[in-house]
């Protein structure tokens, strides 16, 4: 495991790289990282070769009906298994022996990082998304592929920035990044019975930071449903990793299932993990 330790991002206004931060913050025309009435909401999303079927859409308050999980509850060290019908979804794909889900469910636990790793985490993410952002509420950063959001458009930091990259991260960031991206698919290897040497990251895997801006891009409307085995037919497993803590540094953003039966949330906290193989049912954002 690598240290961890805060960094200190010096520089980055003094040189170059802080000419490239301006023009990103001139393309993103104000966007603001806190919301006191807004989502505010940073993710670190994980995505494993062959998927979930999960859609993403909003809903009022009056539509929960039950609370998964709640922000105050500890789940450690198994995760907590809610087992659910496998989608018929899976049927129009090709299907991976030790990988495609035989079993379903959703699970959610706090014992894959510690809380010192998801504020690192979140530094770290807060360095990355400083260089540049959307315009609209929701922006991201890939360390896996570079990508970006810089106003209504992508670039790729690694290219964008070049060498002086490296003023922004360390090999200690990448290490760790690396280390919970291994506990995270050993941890659904283990839920779900599966073979982990048959399991690979796939992309996009990302941290996403949403605030209350107004949307300018589709890139920002994030509450519209979608499926993610019918977007990305090669994803099986989705996991989100919280690094914000819901009521106390933002509002709204319960992650929330909208079934036949009623909806069903959970309360997003920092080092919670959900990881659901999914049939298909909605699931939502709440703004």
């Amino acid at each position: 495991m690598a240290p961890v330790r805060q960094r200190n991002a010096k520089g980055l206004n003094s040189t170059e790289i802080g000419k490239k931060i301006k023009r990103g913050n001139a393309l993103r025309q104000g966007t603001t990282w806190w919301s006191t009435r807004g989502l505010t909401t940073l993710l670190l999303v994980t995505l494993c070769l062959c998927g979930a079927a999960t859609w993403l859409y909003v809903t009022l308050d009056s539509d929960i009906t039950e609370t998964l999980v709640s922000q105050r509850e500890h789940l450690s060290p198994k995760p907590r298994v809610y087992i659910i019908q496998c989608s018929e979804d899976y049927e129009n794909y090709k299907r991976y022996p030790g990988c495609t889900p035989q079993k379903c469910g959703r699970a959610i636990t706090d014992g894959v990082v510690t809380r010192e790793e998801a504020q690192f985490l979140r530094r770290l993410a807060e360095r990355g998304l400083q260089l540049a952002g959307s315009e609209g509420g929701a922006s991201i950063l890939d360390l896996h592929s570079g990508a970006l959001s810089m106003g209504p458009q992508f670039v790729n930091i690694y290219r964008y920035f070049g060498e002086q990259i490296q003023d922004v991260f360390t090999e200690e960031d990448f290490q760790l990044y690396r280390d919970v991206r291994k506990r995270i698919q050993t941890v659904i290897a283990e839920t779900f019975g599966l073979d982990q040497t048959m399991m690979y990251l796939t992309k996009p895997t990302f941290f996403s930071r949403i605030n209350s801006t107004l949307a300018k891009t589709q890139h920002d409307e994030y509450w519209h449903p979608h499926i993610d085995k019918v977007t990305y037919g090669s994803f099986d497993y989705t996991s989100l990793l919280y690094l914000s803590d819901y009521d106390t540094d933002f509002t709204g953003g319960r992650f929330i299932f909208m079934d036949q039966d009623g909806n069903k949330t959970v309360e997003p906290k920092a080092e919670c993990l959900f990881f659901p193989p999914a049939p298909r049912t909605s699931t939502v954002w709440r703004r």
